[in-house]
């Protein structure tokens, strides 16, 4: 059986969105790895085993405190990322 933390897609997910309001940052793989892994270290994980468990923690996505956590992450990430590039 499969454990998986859905908020690694989660944040990939919303990272081209983020990069698209700073159009001036890196959008290399390299980057935008870093970039995953910063905001991943910075927001709470969600691990789920079955797909029932990832509809649920998905449903919670739509509080917005949830979303507002994620997309700030991402966006430090974003600039703290751009600030010290290792491209």
């Amino acid at each position: 059986m499969d454990v998986n933390n859905i908020m690694e897609k989660m944040v990939w997910d919303n990272l081209d969105s983020v990069l698209a309001r700073n159009p001036d940052f890196c959008a290399c793989e390299r980057c935008k790895a870093d970039m995953v892994a910063y905001a991943l270290n910075h927001i709470r994980p969600k691990y789920v085993a079955t797909p029932k468990g990832e509809v649920y923690a998905k449903a919670d996505y739509l509080d917005n405190t949830m979303r507002v956590s994620l997309i700030a992450s991402l966006a430090e990430a974003v600039r703290v990322v751009n600030a010290h590039p290792r491209h």
